[in-house]
């Protein structure tokens, strides 16, 4: 059935989609419809892929899908169909391997030309309306791919079928199981140091991402193996970007990357996602450090979080836009008249912590970064800082802000949440772990029939849930049961689980999909192996199988968990850069730690030290003396006295023995 000739996107829930409901394109949400109406029609697809706060996805939009011109031309030789990368990620992912294995570099707007059946046959990302940057314009592609599909319509169709097949075997096959073994992760951190830039931090050359599952390996290795260089690799990382215009230093949080080798031009987009990541680094680096900087950016841009990022509700949103009155940047950057006034006397002052750079090529308004003494130095003023940033935020606030995409994710929810319970934990703020509490509960009661969703805005819910959900709600749930003692919290680990084998397992029972097997509208049902800027569902999975069987001690569990490193393994060893997370996480399970603690809960002088001895190798259970209900078990089996206060630490299957001073405690956590 042909669809009506205008844009349909005005019903979506995505903000990004609606974003586009007045394009005069005529535009698609991703369903069978639009491929249906392709074949009626004979013509091929051309499927746009973008995201809210995507800067280059902007221009693209203003310059060609709100052009009159270009959209005719779109409406009279496609059926154009538009895609959320975040609502849908298995989406995405599937036609950005097509765009490698065509040998183009990928990114966003993705530009996909597809046969009316779905299977793609060639590509791009931003085309200019006009022919520039060394590319050609967006009419001229449209009408030469259009050219082509008329007159080499068989064989591009059979390139198509062979495009496909390629990355259905590397999305979606099986290699077979790997033996786990320590020397892998040595292996790929070893690797990764060898790309770092050991004067800037993060890997050489511009841009320059904060690439968390290449720190959160390097920062493994140095806890398994004291490979110091490692740990201070990730530390370097950390004090650059933290000194950078990539950080927001006035309102807190990480932009999505710089463009340049220094940490000092972002593309000004804030996500969800990187910012949970950053809190969770911070917090381990505190813990192993004690450096004051780690403690104040997680404090800062937690504040952020609470105030520019919770919805309705209680969860959080997923994006702040880079640009506002449509200039990129705008928001965030300041002239030295701005600040002036904005501070009026105590400007110098301001001046003594931070520099107003404009770097060659940069064409809006200095952005605000540290050197490293005045980064030291602020840390030590903390104080008086404060109170300059107060006036600065204050003023801030009167500009036109970037727009919110306020849809919740769930997957992503559960990074923040973890991310916050963790944070909570370490330093004392019962404040932060209620909001991961409310945000949990958000998603939770977000649920359909047992099923979480993968995103809302809202009253308008998107189901089924992906793997990732299912997967990042188990390892927010054990983060809050960690922070608050609650066995509903395991519970709902355990629930999730049982979701994730329902309906993600495959039949073979080695692994797990990142599509439901009743999702209909995928052309090809991928594993979700690969890193993005988060780590891969499938590295995720095993991380939270590991940690819930390390907690419970349900030996079924514990297989599962192995089972599945060992196939994910298997599937990793093909491309191991691009799959760190499932490496990661596999390193858990060669070596899962566990300490319990019996204690009097509201004068324990050992819950402190292993709340401020963060460890994301550790899962952590606390009990009061004298419980009888859920004891936990030590490895083996063995059930520890509740009589008397004790720490016992357990690596894999030994545990040593009882220890009851802080001090002692401390030194066993920290291994010296």
């Amino acid at each position: 059935m042909t669809l009506p000739a205008r844009n349909l996107l005005a019903e979506e829930a995505s903000p990004y989609l609606q974003q586009h409901s007045d394009n005069p394109v005529h535009w698609r949400g991703w369903s069978p419809d639009a491929p249906a109406e392709a074949k009626e029609l004979g013509r091929p697809i051309l499927l746009s892929i973008g995201y809210a706060a995507c800067h280059w996805c902007h221009v693209m939009a203003h310059e060609s899908f709100e052009n009159d011109a270009v959209a005719a031309v779109m409406n009279r030789l496609f059926v154009n169909i538009k895609v959320d990368r975040e609502e849908r990620p298995d989406i995405d992912q599937i036609y950005m391997a097509a765009l490698h294995a065509m040998g183009e570099q990928g990114g966003w707007p993705l530009t996909m030309f597809l046969t009316p059946d779905g299977k793609p046959f060639w590509g791009g990302t931003y085309f200019p309306r006009e022919a520039r940057y060394g590319r050609p314009g967006f009419v001229q592609v449209l009408e030469a791919v259009d050219k082509a599909w008329r007159e080499k319509q068989e064989s591009l169709g059979q390139s198509a079928d062979a495009l496909t097949t390629h990355v259905e075997q590397r999305l979606a096959g099986a290699k077979g199981k790997a033996v786990l073994d320590r020397g892998t992760l040595a292996d790929l951190a070893g690797r990764i140091e060898g790309m770092v830039d050991g004067d800037l931090g993060g890997l050489r050359g511009a841009p320059k991402f904060p690439n968390a599952p290449f720190m959160h390996s390097l920062w493994l290795s140095w806890l398994r193996d004291v490979q110091t260089a490692h740990r201070d690799a990730v530390l370097i990382s950390l004090e650059k970007m933290l000194a950078g215009g990539i950080y927001d230093h006035v309102g807190g949080g990480l932009s999505r990357y710089s463009t340049d080798a220094e940490w000092l031009v972002p593309h000004f987009e804030k996500m969800l996602y990187d910012n949970a990541q950053l809190i969770r680094m911070c917090n381990w680096a505190f813990a192993a450090t004690g450096n004051e900087l780690f403690r104040k950016r997680i404090e800062e841009t937690v504040a952020w979080l609470l105030r520019e990022m919770r919805v309705e509700g209680g969860a959080f949103a997923a994006s702040l836009d880079a640009d506002s009155e449509g200039e990129e940047g705008l928001f965030y950057t300041w002239s030295g008249e701005e600040v002036e006034a904005a501070l009026g006397a105590d400007s110098p002052r301001f001046f003594q912590y931070f520099e107003l750079a404009a770097p060659h090529g940069w064409e809006g308004k200095p952005i605000i970064r540290q050197s490293e003494a005045q980064q030291r130095q602020g840390i030590s003023d903390d104080a008086q800082l404060a109170a300059l940033k107060a006036k600065l935020l204050a003023a801030r606030e009167n500009r036109v802000r970037p727009g919110r995409d306020a849809k919740a994710l769930t997957d992503w929810n559960g990074l923040m949440i973890a991310a916050l319970a963790e944070a909570g934990r370490s330093f004392g703020r019962a404040d932060w772990v209620d909001a991961a509490v409310k945000a949990f509960a958000h998603i939770v009661e977000a649920s359909k029939d047992g099923r979480l969703p993968h995103s809302m805005l809202g009253d308008k819910k998107l189901f089924p849930a992906l793997s990732s959900d299912y997967a990042a709600m188990t390892n927010a749930a054990i983060a809050l049961f960690e922070a608050t003692g609650s066995s509903a919290y395991m519970d709902h680990a355990r629930q999730f689980i049982d979701r994730l084998d329902r309906w993600h397992q495959d039949p073979e029972k080695t692994g797990y999909y990142l599509t439901a097997s009743d999702s209909v509208d995928v052309p090809i049902r991928i594993r979700g192996d690969v890193d993005e800027a988060i780590p891969s569902a499938t590295g995720q999975i095993v991380e939270a199988l590991v940690r819930l069987s390390s907690l419970t001690g349900d030996h079924d569990l514990w297989a599962k968990a192995w089972t599945t490193a060992e196939h994910a393994m298997g599937r990793a060893a093909q491309q191991a850069y691009g799959q760190a997370g499932i490496i990661n996480a596999c390193a858990l399970a060669l070596e899962p730690l566990k300490l319990v603690i019996i204690d009097k809960l509201d004068s324990s002088s050992l819950v402190p030290v292993a709340n401020r001895s963060s460890d994301p190798r550790r899962v952590d259970v606390v009990l009061p003396i004298g419980t009888e209900a859920n004891q936990p078990l030590l490895p083996g089996g063995v059930l520890p006295p509740t009589d008397k206060p004790g720490a016992w630490f357990c690596s894999g299957q030994t545990c040593l023995p009882a220890v009851t001073d802080a001090g002692e405690l401390e030194k066993l956590l920290r291994r010296e």
